[in-house]
């Protein structure tokens, strides 16, 4: 794939998956085995593979049914894409193990994602979850 049909996965990622809450997408768009850095399964592993990033994706659009994330800058070289993304929502869902605060919540990261014959095969997330759960009262 190019660089900017790369970026336009990614995109397509973040709109879909994300923003719609379109969980049919991350089948389309994710390695049957990949890895995602950044965010922790159950045991505090990475998510690895489809049945985990649908669990977690169920957990967290769960909590904050209206997230939105803006990709607001995106750079692709070869088969990695950067994003830097905003995010922004409400926790009106108790899937974080705690009951809603009804906290708004705003947060920033950055994504970076490999991929490969057209789906995420790995990617390193960095998003300012201590802020998150600042906001959210839980820390």
């Amino acid at each position: 794939m190019s660089e900017e049909e790369n970026k336009a996965l990614i995109q397509r990622w973040f709109d879909e998956v994300w923003n719609q809450g379109n969980s049919d997408v991350i089948d389309e768009l994710l390695a049957e085995g990949g890895v995602i850095h950044g965010l922790a399964d159950a045991t505090g592993q990475p998510v690895r593979g489809l049945k985990a990033f649908h669990e977690f994706h169920n957990q967290f659009r769960g909590a904050f049914p209206d997230i939105y994330v803006s990709v607001d800058d995106i750079i692709a070289e070869g088969d990695r894409v950067v994003a830097r993304c905003s995010v922004r929502g409400k926790h009106t869902g108790e899937q974080l193990g705690f009951a809603a605060t009804n906290a708004p919540i705003e947060f920033g990261g950055i994504a970076i994602v490999r991929i490969k014959d057209g789906k995420i095969i790995e990617a390193w997330n960095q998003f300012d979850f201590l802020e998150m759960n600042k906001q959210l009262g839980v820390l």
